[in-house]
């Protein structure tokens, strides 16, 4: 069985239910352990609240801190390489590894989620064998392979800030 290390959950950042529902089933059949929860986020900026533990999702209990992202770029509202700056500019969040998940394979998008601190960049293929296959190599790195690191403890992580939420 495939956990990300201490249980910590997977965040999906996903506005598409077909592509939400595809990547979870894809997870499933590569073994991926339902023990870790999966939090999805439909938006940039309900992703980055929780990220910041900010409204309802102030309790760290309640909130844990993800052991990944899985995020795609193109979404309503804060985009999915806005997060991305903003996940990799903060000194609390910058080491949790983050995996693009979309439908662009254009080159601008690619280099600049690179230069922006992307762990890893994945097209979603038309093939839903080709995604299955796809997800089933990133899970086998990331989620067995790959030691993540262990969350900074700040007990006042609101003073940190953020160039979309005044704190």
């Amino acid at each position: 069985m495939l956990n990300v290390q201490r249980n910590q959950p997977v965040m999906m950042v996903e506005d598409n239910d077909d592509d939400y529902e595809a990547t979870l089933r894809a997870l499933k059949s590569s073994g991926f352990s339902m023990l870790n929860t999966i939090v999805r986020f439909d938006n940039g900026d309900s992703a980055l609240k929780y990220l910041h533990r900010e409204d309802e999702y102030a309790d760290v209990k309640s909130s844990p801190r993800p052991g990944i992202i899985l995020l795609d770029l193109n979404m309503p509202g804060i985009s999915g390489r806005e997060v991305l700056v903003e996940i990799k500019s903060s000194e609390l969040l910058r080491d949790i590894p983050v995996i693009i998940l979309t439908t662009s394979d254009n080159e601008k998008d690619v280099d600049e989620c690179y230069n922006a601190g992307a762990n890893t960049y994945i097209k979603k293929p038309v093939d839903i064998d080709n995604f299955f296959a796809a997800i089933k190599r990133l899970s086998e790195y990331w989620f067995e392979l790959a030691l993540l690191p262990k969350e900074k403890y700040n007990p006042d992580q609101s003073a940190e800030k953020s160039k979309y939420f005044k704190f």
